[in-house]
């Protein structure tokens, strides 16, 4: 029987909920109230010169949250801004959006064109960063630090454009990699579990050392034995695990390849391991913290050779390394801290004294962000409804509070997602629109829940749990994390954030990639904050219960990332054509229109902050 919310603690007053949606803000779309959603045991934290809230400690709905969205929806759906005021501000360059590719973007334009350049960044959400979010906790002392959406920096990939900059921000890479004890599931220090819950499996059944993602040769595989499946589907994993064969005897290399790219994973399985739908659907929501569909829309090759999924083995072919390695460079807050360095080296007002090895702790100050007397200004909640290319320059509209606003400047860097821009920039080239609409972007949330203390998860012996049966599927104690000055060892039993990551399962008729992306964010945009709380707390009182966890009176603060447009758009080989150098949607996407240029990871096909980073020294060159 399932627990009612009372038993799952949701009476108690860690939120103010949702009030915007109980007012039903969705018809509400040229009205925007700036609403501080607090949502805290405690009042936020305020460092602000002008007292609003410190928006990285507000918990509750975060992201795409009531009024951040509502304007760009309702000119998505026809609506018309042709009142706006022009302000008597004038500038040498406007960003729209103020992701770590705007921000980037605003510095390169400063190389450019020197310091007293006149910049203006509009940013439609109550803070900057876009996906690099911090999520700051202090409802149990000491401060604790999450991440709200971008993770790390995959140093090893990064260009010369890109190592210059984050050098420029004063990161050493290799000394932030080196106060990282925080692994992630497959290889964190207890190693990764997986739980099958009860209302999907007909028991609630945590199985430790979970090893079937990222496995290897000589690694055990005898977890299989204790998951709640029928003996059928246990017997055709452990078949899959131990064969040594090569199913394609007499292809060649290039031959198999094309096999694989061009089956779905699932339809591999069945048609060469001879597997069924029980069986597979273990790994089903696998991939939605990656490519962020189910695996009906995943190739064979994207799911063994880039995915960590099984199947190698029978191919005839083992992976070259001798296991997974992912030394990424992090800050506590993710990347929320490399943010924040470009904010303070734009902005220095609002952190005087901040540097690379105190960014972790030091509070900004938000009304220093849109100063009148500084060279660089940032507006939060400020949404973009137009920007054209006019006689001397560029006309951009906004909406703030409800009211329209028309800036004037030399040059624009659009710096938000692609398939918004055809909306803004109507006048563009139909062919570069149609580019920019096919970039649809993948949806995810990443849920932060504070937990009292850690004791539970280490009674279980577990830091990362696989939920195949749930909403989110990756659940990780984050910990760990050593650098800008903050500490938080994994030796401390303490208040934690527990982190749930991932997309949501999208309507079973979607196949293609972008119908799963489409159909995620539907669902995910319908959920309450309450929904999403609900979801949490079932889980964790059935998962930790057991071992001592009071469920009503162990979560601290909620705090559900919401990114209804997260991860960028990357080619996938069942849906997307090999296209001609230069002749892919993002390259036909990014294109300059006259004195505005594009940047934005989108611009890059690929998720990464490095790509957000040379996207901007691209588009930023694009102006002369």
């Amino acid at each position: 029987m399932k627990k009612t919310d009372l038993q799952l603690g949701m009476n108690r007053n860690i939120s103010r909920r949702d009030l915007l949606e109980a007012a039903g803000i969705a018809g509400l779309a040229a009205m925007l109230p700036s609403v501080a959603l607090a949502t805290s045991l405690e009042p936020s934290l305020s460092s602000t010169s002008d007292g609003a809230a410190y928006p990285p400690t507000e918990t509750g709905l975060r992201g795409s949250q009531p009024g951040s969205f509502e304007v760009a929806h309702a000119l998505r759906d026809g609506g018309v801004f042709n009142d706006a005021k022009l302000l008597s501000e004038s500038y040498d360059l406007v960003v729209v959006g103020s992701g770590i590719s705007g921000l980037a973007a605003a510095h390169y334009y400063r190389e450019l064109h020197g310091d007293d350049a006149r910049i203006l960044i509009l940013e439609n959400h109550d803070d900057f960063g876009g996906h690099a979010r911090r999520n700051e906790f202090h409802q149990a002392g000491n401060m604790r630090l999450s991440m709200g959406g971008t993770h790390n920096m995959e140093a090893w990939k990064f260009s010369q454009v890109a190592n210059r900059l984050v050098q420029a921000l004063g990161i050493d890479l290799a000394k932030v990699r080196s106060q990282r004890e925080f692994e992630y599931g497959e290889t964190a220090r207890n190693g990764s579990a997986i739980w099958f819950d009860k209302e999907t499996y007909g028991v609630d059944r945590l199985v430790t050392n979970y090893t079937l993602e990222w496995w290897r040769p000589g690694t055990s595989i005898d977890c299989i034995d204790e998951f709640p499946l029928s003996a059928a589907a246990r017997n055709e994993l452990k078949r899959l695990f131990s064969l040594r064969t090569n199913v394609f005897p007499d292809k060649s290399e290039t031959e198999v390849y094309e096999i694989l790219s061009s089956i779905s994973y699932p339809d591999f399985l069945k048609q060469y391991a001879g597997m069924s739908d029980e069986a597979i659907q273990i790994f089903d929501t696998s991939q939605h913290g990656a490519w962020g569909v189910q695996l009906r829309a995943l190739s064979a090759s994207e799911g063994i050779y880039y995915s960590g999924l099984p199947g190698i083995n029978i191919i005839g072919r083992e992976h070259e390394d001798e296991g997974r390695s992912y030394s990424v460079a992090m800050y506590p807050d993710g990347n929320a801290s490399v943010a924040r360095l470009l904010v303070h080296n734009l902005i220095p007002d609002v952190a005087p004294g901040t540097n690379a090895n105190n960014i972790a702790l030091a509070q900004f100050d938000y009304g220093k962000l849109d100063d009148e007397s500084g060279l660089v200004r940032l507006r939060l909640e400020a949404t973009v409804v137009n920007a054209k290319n006019v006689d001397d320059g560029v006309s951009v509209t906004y909406v703030k509070q409800g009211e329209q606003l028309r800036v004037q400047a030399k040059h624009c860097v659009m710096a938000c997602y692609h398939s918004i821009i055809p909306y803004l920039c109507p006048t563009m080239p139909d062919a570069q629109k149609e580019a920019q609409r096919y970039q649809v972007k993948i949806p995810l949330v990443l849920t932060n829940v504070l937990l009292k203390s850690s004791k539970a998860l280490d009674k279980l012996g577990v830091d990362g749990i696989k939920c195949p049966g749930r909403m989110l599927r990756s659940l990780f104690m984050f910990k760990g994390i050593n650098s800008g000055g903050y500490s938080h060892p994994m030796a401390d039993d303490g208040p934690v954030p527990f982190i749930f990551w991932g997309s949501l399962e999208p309507p079973e008729e979607a196949i293609t990639a972008h119908e799963q992306f489409r159909g995620s964010r539907r669902k995910m945009l319908d959920l309450s904050f309450e929904d999403y709380e609900r979801e949490v707390r079932t889980v964790l009182d059935a998962l930790l219960g057991p071992a001592g966890f009071d469920v009503r009176k162990d979560v601290l603060a909620i705090t559900v990332n919401r990114w209804a447009h997260g991860y960028s758009y990357e080619y996938m080989e069942l849906w997307d054509d090999d296209y001609p150098q230069g002749q892919a949607p993002h390259e036909i996407a990014r294109q300059p229109f006259g004195n505005i240029t594009v940047a934005n990871a989108d611009a890059g096909a690929e998720a990464y902050t490095h790509v957000a980073i040379d996207q901007a020294y691209r588009a930023v060159n694009e102006l002369g």
